[in-house]
Order: C-alpha cells, then sequence, then structure tokens
C-alpha cells in the first residue's frame, strides 16, 4: 500500500465527511449545501490546511492543521491539529503516523515553535501521540458550548 499525503482537495469533502462520521458517529451528517460552505470557508482561512492521506487513491485518513499566529516566543506561530482520523479499515498501518509527521512538517515550514493538539483520554491514543513525538505537558480543558 503507497500513503501520500497532501492537502485536501475540493473533490476530497465526501472522503473527509465519511473520516468525520467514523470519528463522531453519533453526529448527525451535515446537509450537503452547509457542508460545502463550510468547506470553502476553511480553504480560504489563511495558515489552515486540512491534510489527507491517500493510499492507492482512496483518502483513508485526515488532519485539520492550522498555523495560528501568535505575539509571544518571539512572534513564532503555533501549529494546532485538529480532527485526526484513520479510517477504521486502515489503522495500525502507518496513515496516522504519516499525517502526523506531515503536520509536523507544516509546523516547521510555518516556523511554528510548536505543534499542540488535544487527545481523548484513551490510552492508546496517548500511546499512538507518544509514539510521533508528542509529549502530555499541560492539562487540557474544554468547554463545549450549546445552541439555545
Amino acid at each position: 500500500m503507497r500513503i501520500t499525503v497532501r492537502p485536501a482537495a475540493e473533490a476530497d469533502l465526501s472522503a473527509v465527511l465519511g473520516l468525520y462520521g467514523e470519528l463522531n458517529p453519533d453526529d448527525a451528517p451535515l446537509p450537503r449545501a452547509s457542508a460545502e460552505a463550510i468547506w470553502a470557508d476553511m480553504a480560504g482561512q489563511r495558515g489552515r490546511t486540512v491534510l489527507v492521506a491517500d493510499a492507492d487513491g482512496t483518502v483513508v485518513g485526515t488532519a485539520d492543521c492550522v498555523v495560528l499566529p501568535n505575539l509571544t516566543r518571539g512572534g513564532r506561530p503555533i501549529l494546532f491539529v485538529e480532527n485526526v482520523v484513520v479510517s477504521g479499515s486502515h489503522q495500525r498501518r502507518g496513515v496516522g503516523r504519516r499525517l502526523m509527521q506531515a503536520a509536523v512538517e507544516l509546523a516547521e515550514a510555518g516556523g511554528c515553535y510548536k505543534a499542540q493538539l488535544l487527545a481523548a483520554d484513551d490510552a492508546y491514543v496517548h500511546a499512538f501521540y507518544a509514539a510521533c513525538g508528542f509529549e502530555p505537558l499541560a492539562q487540557g480543558f474544554r468547554r463545549y458550548l450549546t445552541r439555545a
């Protein structure tokens, strides 16, 4: 299996949505028009790159990366990684590791001083990120917001 990691293209939307369905199976699918509008907005955001892992012509993984400008650390930006998912049929085959390597390369190319992510409270996931060179150095906090 040949894995290529590249920035997502407009034509990758359906595949990315399918992967997000695996990541969050309880979420209702977005209406197509809404998904297309959000995808177009994401594509236009400076510093944002949605990576996809392509295995022999099929998108099997994704990671959403954002380089965020920063006024500390000498003005060096931060790379945030979100929504990392590899298709269940392609896990444990190097796809996730290749995605994370590409994310770190984006950070390096952008002059970032760190690449950061939040991970689910899952020992397997934590071991994966540690194997990719990430360290659990901080306590993460979230506050989920509900719509009125």
